[in-house]
């Protein structure tokens, strides 16, 4: 039998932070505050809570439970193992909705696990219709809409068709009609206003149910686009709802990436892969634990900068897998060291500056976060650790 040695208590207490490259923190007290504040916003609503992609790659398992105390009591997720995966961890009083609804043959996954489908076609009403048939019982479901993005829900057509047969929706109990906003980031677009009236017109083709059209960006547009339900998501992690104006949202995530290895390098020397950079004097430059496969796309170092408290430093050639390169010429040496950290994202660098460097939208910042890192959650002032 193989001999193992226990380890001692004084040694396991802190060594996951100390062997990680990088730590994500996660505020959970931040999500809760912009939760509360997108509801007071929507006064009137049903505020729920949008927690699909693992809540947006910050852990649903942490963020749901504080969501749920901070009042929520409605939660989206995409699919149906999403939602299997979150309904241990909120009460079983709270509604769990998925957005992609069934796939053919997981309907009655949905049932055995209290999750409601978001019917988004003709075949999936169908399919629903004929599993409340055989367990002789109506069965709740959400209907979406397709008001004008043409992605997911029901068209004009799809309702024509329907209209032909009433019996289309005998056993589908409507809890929810849906609908999705395609600009409602830019509140000067004149589409949001299109789909809401467009819902209004397609909705008096339903049986009676309680109405959502908003997600974040919509909740902003007013209190004519709240309806009887809203549904932040993106909003409740940080992200500015909007580009227009300044983020009324708590920043959530703060990541520090560790300094591996430092070095000077001169005029007639190359940095990283394919030596795209060439310093034109001599540089100190610092190797740290973050690379494409934490999150940080490689053409990012175009406008990357890490940051030592409020001083930027920008990020030198490539980004590497599990690394990258930091010009630190300008930070005291006694201040970065192997071992320091160096802030990726932070007070003075959130996810939407980091993604307007690298071309995208800090919804995709997030959602890319890598599972390397060890996660750190902040609530009521204490941390808790998840390595």
């Amino acid at each position: 039998m193989p001999h193992s040695t226990p380890i001692p208590h004084s040694y396991d207490a802190g060594w996951p932070r100390a062997r990680a490259g990088a730590t994500l923190t996660i505020d959970l007290d931040a999500i809760r505050a912009n939760y509360r504040a997108v509801r007071a916003r929507a006064a009137g609503a049903e505020c729920a809570a949008v927690v699909k992609a693992d809540a947006y790659g910050l852990g649903a398992a942490r963020v749901a439970p504080m969501l749920e105390q901070a009042g929520a009591r409605t939660f989206f997720v995409a699919h149906v193992d999403e939602g299997i995966a979150l309904r241990p961890h909120i009460a079983p009083t709270s509604r769990v909705f998925v957005l992609h609804g069934p796939l053919t043959g997981a309907e009655a996954d949905c049932v055995h696990h209290d999750l409601i489908p978001v019917l988004n076609s003709v075949e999936q009403i169908g399919a629903w219709r004929a599993l409340a048939h055989r367990l002789g019982r109506p069965l709740p479901a959400a209907v979406q809409l397709d008001t004008g993005m043409s992605r997911f829900g029901l068209s004009e057509e799809d309702l024509d068709r329907i209209d032909a047969d009433p019996d289309d929706w005998r056993g589908i109990g409507h809890c929810l009609v849906m609908s999705h906003l395609a600009c409602a980031d830019d509140p000067s677009d004149p589409a949001s206003a299109h789909q809401r009236d467009r819902l209004l017109a397609m909705r008096a083709r339903l049986p009676a149910a309680p109405l959502s059209l908003s997600a974040s960006s919509g909740i902003f547009l007013g209190p004519d686009f709240h309806f009887d339900l809203v549904r932040p998501g993106a909003a409740l992690y940080g992200v500015a709802p909007n580009g227009t104006a300044p983020n009324p949202m708590r920043p959530v995530v703060r990541l520090q990436a560790r300094i591996l290895q430092t070095r000077t390098v001169g005029p007639r020397d190359g940095v990283g892969y394919g030596l795209t950079y060439r310093p034109t004097s001599r540089r100190r430059i610092a190797t740290i634990a973050a690379g494409y496969a934490d999150g940080f796309m490689r053409h990012a170092a175009r406008e990357g900068r890490a940051w030592l408290g409020t001083q930027p430093l920008p990020i030198v050639g490539r980004i590497s897998m599990d690394s990258m390169a930091v010009d630190i010429t300008d930070a005291p040496d006694s201040l970065t060291p192997p071992g320091a950290m160096l802030d990726l994202l932070g007070p003075q660098h959130g996810v939407d500056e980091v993604a307007r460097g690298a071309g995208t939208i800090g919804y995709e910042i997030l959602t890319s976060l890598g599972h390397r890192y060890h996660r750190a959650y902040v609530a009521d002032g204490a941390a808790s650790s998840l390595s």
